[in-house]
């Protein structure tokens, strides 16, 4: 058209035709309920051809997941709709926590990428809005291993102190898996060890120089 608009034809009741073999617009000749859902009487406005189409709600089923955060797992049961598609890495919500698909298996065990959830035999998920954090904590010449649980966007910064288990400690060097960094703020969710130092204890009536505050540390 010369004004530059676009004439759009609106097609409602689109359903798939047998006789056409694709989506048409149709004309609905009757309605009728039937138990939650309906049966509709069409007729197509493409070649006329006369169908019955039946329409029903998903029916809800139960399928186990299997949830994972850090050490603790626990099995639970979710109401989903028999023909919902579950996919490995999916995001959803449970129990105020945001969990991320890791493994679909049938019901004969065997892993899938994506799968109906009326062939699910079991779904697994790993707490995705906190993550852990390994810490490898330093006193003199003695080491020792711990971890924690953050927000997954918590940040840390190399040579800050940090407070664990009601002790002060300085964080020496962040581990990433592009390396280690002693310098710079990491996210947890990017962090895959913090290596902490006990900061030094200031001693009486010891005057240290700043060479050996520094060495101190």
């Amino acid at each position: 058209m010369e004004d530059g608009s676009i004439d759009e034809e609106i097609v409602e009741n689109v359903a798939d035709c047998p006789g056409c073999s694709s989506p048409c617009g149709h004309e609905i000749l009757k309605e009728r309920k039937a138990g939650k859902g309906a049966n509709y009487l069409l007729k197509c406005d493409e070649c006329g051809h006369i169908h019955t189409l039946e329409l029903r709600p998903p029916k809800a089923i139960m399928i186990p997941f299997l949830l994972s955060e850090g050490a603790n797992t626990r099995m639970i049961d979710i109401e989903m709709d028999d023909d919902e598609e579950l996919h490995v890495g999916d995001i959803f919500e449970h129990d105020e926590a945001s969990w991320e698909i890791n493994r679909i298996e049938t019901k004969t065990g065997n892993a899938r990428k994506k799968l109906i959830s009326s062939k699910v035999g079991r779904v697994n998920a790993v707490r995705s809005d906190v993550v852990m954090v390994r810490l490898t904590l330093t006193r003199g010449e003695f080491s020792d291993s711990d971890s924690i649980f953050v927000e997954r966007e918590k940040a840390y910064k190399a040579g800050s102190i940090m407070e664990h288990n009601g002790s002060k400690w300085k964080i020496r060097a962040i581990h990433t898996g592009a390396g280690r960094t002693m310098t710079g703020r990491v996210p947890a969710y990017d962090i895959k060890r913090i290596y902490l130092h006990e900061p030094p204890k200031p001693e009486a009536n010891i005057s240290l120089t700043p060479r050996e505050r520094r060495q101190a540390w």
